[in-house]
């Protein structure tokens, strides 16, 4: 359906895993401003409303004034400096968190072009889970996935191997 325009596989099976454990009955509120992902959530009958692009690691009032059951957060942690502090204040019972997770064979992402698109933090799965665990939230479900680029080399033939993407459901411990 999304396979033309879209990361395929990732999002085939962040979908899949989110239809595994919730319905369209439930509120989202989508970290990050509106992206082809919340799209598709809006699309396949979720109730979505996104943040609007403020800085979750100054501003966590969005967390008070949106009211939802379920709070998703599709590859934001990497980005934020502060995650302990968001996951405290979120008020859902619910959460979705997907990550790209650190590759020993590849340094952390940061852009050439744009200085806020980079990664202060690449999680191993571990990690994500001792935080989550931390700020008093149980982890019901986790999946891990590849990532293969279309790409020579040894870097992209270790991606058909090595886990690139983790993706929890958890709920208020």
């Amino acid at each position: 359906m999304y396979e033309k325009t879209f990361p395929n596989k990732r999002f085939k099976l962040t979908l899949e895993f989110i239809k595994k454990h919730i319905d369209t009955s439930e509120s989202i509120l989508d970290l990050g401003v509106e992206n082809p992902f919340s799209e598709i959530m809006k699309t396949e009958g979720f109730t979505v409303v996104n943040t609007s692009g403020e800085d979750l690691d100054e501003d966590q009032g969005v967390f008070h004034k949106q009211k939802t059951t379920v709070v998703t957060a599709f590859e934001i942690f990497e980005h934020l400096l502060n995650p302990y502090s968001i996951l405290k204040e979120i008020q859902s019972d619910k959460l979705f968190i997907s990550i790209p997770m650190r590759l020993w064979f590849s340094p952390a992402y940061r852009s050439k072009t744009d200085p806020w698109d980079r990664h202060y933090h690449e999680f191993e799965d571990w990690q994500l889970d001792w935080l989550l665990e931390k700020t008093g939230w149980k982890i019901i479900d986790r999946q891990k996935w590849t990532n293969p680029v279309n790409k020579m080399g040894i870097r992209p033939l270790l991606r058909y191997f090595t886990n690139r993407y983790y993706i929890v459901y958890a709920v208020k411990a």
